[in-house]
């Protein structure tokens, strides 16, 4: 029993560090599980009023099937706050407007129009005609 007295210390000093390893490899796995769970899936997240304003807007021009620079400009009047003229609608003004200005269809479609441009076009012309 006279070596047992000399290999105690040792002992006790490689439980202190087997402890501590243990605990360490405890916290690692907390912070590594406490990570993932930030990275949670996107349902559970909420969005921010910009973010879901956005999802609206390239919704509805997705719906709307709007490609290139109408859906730009459909996109910066969404996104702020204006009510955007969806290109059914600005074909509506053109049949409601027929019979005061039956030429400025024609003119916009001579013109190849299309979009923001033949709306605008349509509009000052249905005006020109309506002051005449």
């Amino acid at each position: 029993m006279g070596a047992l007295p000399f290999l105690l210390p040792f002992h006790e000093e490689f439980a202190v560090k087997k402890t501590l390893i243990a605990l360490l490899t405890l916290g690692a796995v907390v912070f590594t599980q406490a990570g993932f769970a930030a990275d949670a899936p996107d349902a559970a997240k909420k969005l921010t009023p910009q973010q879901e304003k956005m999802k609206n807007c390239n919704k509805d021009a997705k719906d709307k099937q709007l490609k290139g620079d109408d859906r730009k400009q459909f996109m910066k009047s969404c996104l702020s706050g204006k009510a955007a003229p969806a290109p059914a609608a600005a074909a509506a003004p053109e049949k409601a407007a027929a019979p005061a200005a039956p030429d400025c269809a024609a003119q916009a479609t001579s013109k190849k129009l299309a979009g923001a441009a033949k709306a605008s076009f349509l509009k000052k012309c249905q005006a020109d005609a309506a002051a005449k």
